[in-house]
């Protein structure tokens, strides 16, 4: 009857609720109704330092077992503020229970890893852009445009080699106050095995080799890549057309044809050697807007007649002198095109902002020629406006950290229209809060 009492006694200090008693029941189940450990736990919970579960209770009239007691024992361990006497309490239980906590060790890492399978990044932004561009009357259209851009990178893990992965964005334009939804920009499964992994769903569409030259954007379908050093890619999907439709010369015939995706295949193949990098590819892309671009009006003669395809190659490499200088080009080619059908782009960096480092800061200059029949999405935050692709000039940046995790940045581009060459200038700013 008094271990009874006692069992009751403990149960209900460790949950708080004293008007909760198990009647005969044997909290645990698998120790001795007379092992010490009665008294023990009864002391401990009586001080405030023995809990029950994760929320402090135990779960209705579940039996407590060695196992559970293993796990109120590690939480009492890992608390420092306890007395002399609770403390060889706490040991002698760990003694007694010693090969239950070896394997909790196991157990509670996997939950802790899992209680955390979850984690979440993202970013508040504001860019402005100032364009100035010639019209054929010799004086210059001015358009000054800004944004507000708030961005969640969710990252979930599944197992040691799988997470799902996604992007949610929503725009605002502060000059009409409106705000567009959350919206999902992508989401994909992503394995990552050794010297392996493979992408399912809608996930980062960007052209390595150039280093984003002709696109960062995104595209739904598959893509697997191999190796190391040296990594060959290759992917296949639907790329949605809208970035292209905006963002390059083809946006001309939107009127005309307006797909709404395009059948995208590529293949890229990247490595590193030392302090030399780069590589090559080549994307394939199918839709019926291609059909369309001889019927651009003014200069451009667009695409080859009779074809519905962009076939692009692409090379890119660079060098890094030390931890300060680094030098890169790449060049493309749409061979479905015969105006604006090549983009290049040589530029030197200088040392390189890091948003986790109060004060750092980088600078470059660089030379585009950004043909807009091949460079459809660049990553080029001066070419993000509708209107400002299909030029070449020069371009200078600068970006710093003025606190930890916030980033600003300053970008002029100064050069010609390809299609009439006049003058084509714009003023790019940017600061980001990164959490």
């Amino acid at each position: 009857m008094k271990k009874t009492l006692v069992s009751a006694l403990t149960t209900a200090l460790v949950v708080g609720a004293a008007s909760t008693t198990f009647a005969a029941a044997n909290p645990f189940s698998d120790v001795p109704a007379d092992h010490w450990a009665y008294d023990a736990v009864s002391q401990l919970a009586a001080d405030g330092v023995i809990e029950g579960y994760g929320d402090t209770t135990f779960r209705g009239n579940q039996n407590i077992t060695r196992y559970e007691m293993a796990q109120m024992i590690a939480k009492a361990m890992a608390k420092s503020d306890v007395s002399a006497a609770d403390k060889a309490l706490i040991d002698k239980l760990a003694a007694e229970f010693s090969d239950e906590l070896n394997n909790l060790g196991v157990r509670v890492s996997n939950l802790e890893r899992n209680a955390d399978n979850v984690k979440w990044n993202g970013q508040a932004r504001y860019r402005y852009w100032s364009q100035r561009y010639e019209n054929e009357k010799g004086s210059k259209d001015k358009k000054n445009t800004d944004q507000l851009n708030f961005r969640l990178e969710p990252s979930a893990e599944v197992n040691k080699n799988w997470h799902v992965k996604a992007r949610i964005d929503a725009f605002m334009d502060p000059s009409k106050d409106e705000t567009s939804d959350l919206t999902v920009k992508r989401v994909w499964a992503q394995g990552d095995y050794k010297n392996f992994q493979v992408k399912l769903g809608k996930m980062p569409f960007f052209s390595t080799e150039t280093a984003g030259m002709l696109f960062d954007d995104q595209f739904s379908g598959a893509q697997v890549t191999f190796g190391n050093q040296l990594k060959l890619t290759a992917e296949a999907g639907r790329w949605n057309l809208n970035s292209a439709n905006k963002q390059s010369a083809i946006n001309k015939t939107a009127a005309v044809k307006d797909d709404d995706a395009a059948n995208y295949q590529g293949v890229a193949l990247n490595g590193t050697a030392g302090k030399l990098y780069g590589g090559a590819a080549y994307r394939h892309f199918e839709s019926d807007i291609f059909n369309h671009v001889n019927e651009i009006a003014n200069s451009y003669k667009g695409y080859k007649a009779n074809t519905d395809e962009a076939n692009i190659w692409s090379v890119g490499a660079g060098y890094k002198f030390d931890k300060n200088w680094n030098l890169y080009g790449a060049y493309a080619k749409n061979e479905k095109a015969e105006d604006f059908s090549t983009a290049h782009n040589i530029q030197l960096n200088y040392k390189g902002a890091q948003k986790a480092n109060k004060g750092s800061w980088g600078a470059y200059t660089a030379y585009r020629y950004m043909g807009g029949n091949v460079a459809f999405a660049p990553t080029y935050e001066t070419f993000l406006s509708a209107g400002v692709n299909n030029v070449k000039g020069w371009e200078f940046g600068t970006e710093y950290v003025p606190f930890t995790n916030v980033t600003a940045a300053a970008y002029y581009f100064n050069g010609k229209q390809l299609e009439n060459d006049r003058d084509a200038e714009l003023l790019f700013g940017r600061v980001n809060f990164w959490f």
